[in-house]
């Protein structure tokens, strides 16, 4: 005999433990996992065939991101669309810095203009964070080629978004729950 029981019966464990295992998503979570947008509007995107997170709609004119964006997020949208909307222009954001800033800058705004508005501060604060982990991925080196080169997201914001999505959650909302689930995505 070859094998002794012991020894097959946990090489045959082992085999079904790998056969059932998943693979570990990994990444920034704010960046590289779609959220639901369950039937929502949001910001286009590339075919739904392809697939990985970094896939932008190549004919998106991002000048018109801190027009689009702010007009998608409205009163109504559910958390996690807000997140799949602000995930995806992180991504087209990377690509211009002055696109970039001009975006954070306009949530900030309205965000500012009412501290009570729950959704106003969670999209400034989850965008901040999305800015964050959006400059982890060049430097953790999760791009190749004509990506990287685009990539212009290498630095961190200065703000806390963590402030703002915990003041958002504060106001105890409807949505606050969701919001709080969110807030552990951070790292």
């Amino acid at each position: 005999m070859l094998f002794s029981r012991p020894l097959a019966a946990s090489l045959a464990a082992v085999a079904a433990v790998a056969a059932l295992a998943t693979p570990a998503l990994a990444g920034p979570p704010f960046i590289c996992h779609a959220f639901e947008l369950s039937g929502n509007p949001s910001l286009p995107w590339g075919s739904p065939g392809d697939a990985g997170w970094n896939n932008p709609d190549p004919s998106y004119d991002i000048n018109r991101l801190p027009t689009d964006v702010p007009r998608l997020l409205t009163a109504t949208t559910p958390v996690s669309a807000r997140m799949e909307t602000l995930r995806r222009a992180t991504i087209y954001a990377s690509r211009d810095q002055a696109v970039a800033a001009s975006l954070l800058k306009a949530l900030e705004a309205r965000a500012e203009a009412n501290r009570t508005d729950a959704n106003a501060l969670f999209d400034a604060g989850f965008l901040t964070e999305a800015y964050r982990q959006a400059s982890r991925v060049y430097k953790w080196d999760m791009l190749e080629g004509r990506a990287k080169e685009q990539w212009t997201m290498r630095a961190e914001p200065a703000g806390s978004g963590a402030k703002l999505i915990d003041a958002a959650v504060a106001l105890n909302t409807p949505q606050a729950a969701e919001m709080r689930k969110a807030r552990l995505l951070l790292r």
